[in-house]
């Protein structure tokens, strides 16, 4: 026992705090080298010049990164609702990654030299743990601030500014670009086309990835304007063009909705010359207020202060409001700023992330999600009664987010972009056993491209309006219109429309991936009590501009196909139709923004969207896998599941998810994503694969560092229970 109290003394003293951590495995599996083929995509395009090897064009600049300051750690609500940076070997850095360090980031620990203020360097330290930092500070350890909330965006090609710093591009010609609203109606009209296999929780969960990856700051946060660009009546406030932040969305005569209006509201995004980085004669860069990885930071937040104010501190759980016996999420305290409040019996919620009310299906989900760690924590705390609330939270934040990024590559993903393509370019693997490929030099970073072009092209998969779904799954004759209840959640609340909603996500069809938009979205997008609101597709195309992604052909050329010189070779991928009315539209082909063409490609077959967006796709979704030092099928000591956990982590499913933390959804269909079918049947939620959490039991108990004899002791009573067992 002398000799045990010894190892003690000198244990505690080199930790100051020591908790017993899960074993580990520390058998790796062969790193897997990358051989590359073309997507299969039928015989009208291939990607044969675009990936000679995919794995090269992953090494990103390596130039040291710094973090811009966490006084400007705000977030916004705005009209991105799809709205989720890669460089290639073989081409030269367009944009390297300057940051600042922010609040909580000195506290992790790898010397590494960074870039402090866009220019100074300072010694940085990562310390090696086994869970994230809220921030996505060192995940690399290496580069401490690749994927950390508050940077900037990488991008596939050099922005487009008209005068090369940050002004919108103009035609070649010198003239405007057609009116992003001009071509949202006539290229993008109304058609309500539902698809015949998959649900609506599959556009929805789109947005929940959208949201955990990137979000937009915009000026107003950091600049008050001299005026407003358009006027509280939408019209055109002629005396402000001069002023930088105005871009306002521009409606014409001819507009078949908004007659007697000039202009619709447009915030441009924060860039890091805003910021005051850099100052010279560079182009601008946005940036994106959240962590950009799977991380779930939509449920934890993405700075130290959020994510404290979101835990009890008490057994690992996030808070809650309960009624109903069921737990709703906190109540935001700025509701009024927050929420469309008509009363005072509304609700409105607080999450990680701020844009957790903006529509009722995804306020759904953040509740899911929500409930999904509190109900893990719950099982973790019965289980590991000796475990301390930090690790409690700690190892529920890594299982929940384990499951969210399984669904995220090997449910969702292969929809989106096809199963094959899934597995030829190694976003996913066919296998049983850790994925060793962790790649250090893979920046995961959020392209530009990705999140504020091809991502958005999701949005047409927008249904207008809910169903209400009972347990029979007989719809309600009731409809929720999506524009009476943005930024009010309260209807989640009332009746039984919690898992009606929950229901309706499993069974409604999304609408079909085309050319054609719901009005909803294009008309009367967050209308409040207005008979006209915005538009989100001339908001997506205005988005495109404000941040300088060069043009369709450009990305054309970049991803292997044909670049056009006439408006016909444009026919490969886009219908003789689309093409015509783009060539009414623009000048040239080269004039075609990134945004337009690529939502108007023919889907690719066996997957949702054509082969340009794919192209993007592919890259971002392969660097966010393998830049990620966190992903849950590694084989990394310091991070890994054991292999008999990592079995549980792959039951997940979105099925088994939706009945775990709905309010009494009792039968789901096994593939949630997809229309319930003879192949898929609806069958009872006990009857889907759940995750065994047992094998999280843990009889070690915690330690702490002694502060007194007493403690002492207990500690050395512990360590003997452990070393018996």
């Amino acid at each position: 026992m002398d000799t045990k109290i010894l190892l003690i003394g000198a244990f505690f003293l080199l930790h100051s705090v020591m908790t017993v951590e899960l074993p580990v495995l520390t058998k790796s599996v062969p790193r897997d080298t990358r051989s590359l083929q073309p997507i299969t995509t039928g015989d009208t395009w291939s990607f044969n010049s675009f990936f000679s090897s995919l794995r090269n064009y992953f090494t990103y600049n390596t130039e040291p990164s710094n973090q811009l300051s966490s006084d400007h750690a705000s977030t916004h609500a705005s009209f991105d609702f799809l709205t989720p940076n890669v460089q290639f070997l073989h081409r030269p850095p367009v944009s390297a990654v300057y940051i600042t360090p922010g609040q909580g980031f000195t506290e992790n620990v790898s010397p590494r030299r960074t870039n402090q203020s866009c220019g100074g360097e300072s010694s940085k330290l990562c310390r090696r743990t086994s869970y994230r930092t809220i921030d996505g500070s060192c995940n690399n350890l290496d580069n401490p601030t690749w994927g950390m909330a508050q940077t900037r965006y990488a991008r596939l090609l050099p922005p487009i500014y008209s005068d090369g710093i940050w002004t919108p591009a103009l035609a070649k010609s010198g003239n405007p670009l057609p009116r992003s609203r001009l071509l949202s109606h006539t290229l993008f009209p109304e058609m309500r086309i539902k698809d015949p296999q998959w649900t609506l929780a599959t556009m929805q969960w789109g947005q929940i990835i959208t949201h955990d990856m990137a979000e937009l700051g915009t000026l107003s946060m950091f600049h008050a304007p001299s005026g407003p660009c358009c006027t509280n009546n939408n019209r055109l406030a002629q005396n402000n063009f001069n002023d930088p932040t105005c871009f306002p969305i521009v409606v014409g005569p001819e507009d078949p909705d908004y007659t007697n209006q000039q202009c619709l509201t447009f915030e441009r995004a924060i860039t890091d010359r805003l910021l005051g980085c850099p100052q010279s004669k560079s182009a601008a860069e946005q940036i994106t207020m959240v962590t950009q990885f799977l991380d779930l930071s939509l449920v934890y937040g993405s700075s130290d202060r959020k994510a404290m104010n979101l835990r009890t501190l008490i057994g690992g759980r996030l808070k809650t409001e309960i009624r109903g016996q069921r737990e709703w999420p906190p109540t935001n305290s700025n509701a009024s700023m927050s929420c469309d409040i008509r009363s005072p019996s509304d609700v409105c919620y607080v999450a990680g992330d701020d844009r957790v009310n903006q529509n009722t299906q995804l306020t759904v989900l953040q509740i899911i999600l929500l409930r999904e760690h509190n109900r893990i924590a719950g099982v973790l705390s019965r289980i590991n009664p000796h475990w301390n609330d930090e690790t409690v939270y700690q190892e529920t934040r890594r299982i929940t987010i384990a499951i969210h990024q399984h669904i995220s590559y090997y449910e969702w993903l292969p929809i989106i972009i096809g199963t094959e393509n899934v597995l030829k370019y190694k976003i996913a693997y066919d296998t049983d056993d850790y994925i060793d490929d962790y790649d250090p030099s893979v920046n995961p970073s959020v392209i530009n491209e990705h999140s504020n072009a091809a991502f958005r092209v999701f949005h047409s998969l927008i249904a207008g309006y809910l169903k209400l779904i009972m347990e029979d799954r007989s719809a309600s004759p009731s409809l929720l219109r999506l524009s009476d209840w943005f930024m009010r959640p309260s209807i989640i609340e009332q009746a039984n429309n919690m898992d009606a909603l929950t229901r309706g996500l499993a069974d409604q069809p999304e609408q079909i991936r085309d050319e054609f938009y719901d009005r909803e979205i294009t008309v009367f997008l967050f209308r409040g009590r207005n008979s006209l609101g915005g538009d989100l597709r001339a908001t997506d195309i205005q988005r495109n501009r404000d941040h300088g992604l060069a043009s369709y052909n450009d990305y054309r050329d970049f991803c292997g196909l044909k670049r056009a010189q006439t408006w016909n070779d444009f026919s490969d991928t886009i219908s003789p139709l689309n093409v015509d009315k783009l060539s009414q539209l623009y000048e040239i082909p080269d004039d075609v923004d990134l945004t337009v063409g690529g939502s108007l490609e023919e889907n690719v077959p066996g997957a949702l969207t054509g082969p340009t967006f794919i192209c993007i796709l592919i890259e971002q979704f392969y660097r966010s896998r393998v830049g990620d030092r966190f992903w849950y099928e590694s084989p990394n000591p310091d991070v890994t599941f054991t292999r008999e956990q990592l079995r549980e982590i792959r039951k997940a499913s979105i099925g088994r998810l939706l009945c775990d933390n709905s309010n009494n959804v009792l039968n789901m269909q096994r593939r949630a994503f997809e229309i319930p079918s003879l192949t898929n049947p609806i069958t009872k939620c006990s009857s889907l694969p759940e995750i065994d959490l047992t094998l999280w039991r843990d009889f070690a108990p915690s330690i702490t560092m002694h502060a007194t004899m007493g403690e002492l002791h207990r500690n050395s009573q512990n360590l003997n229970s452990l070393y018996k067992k």
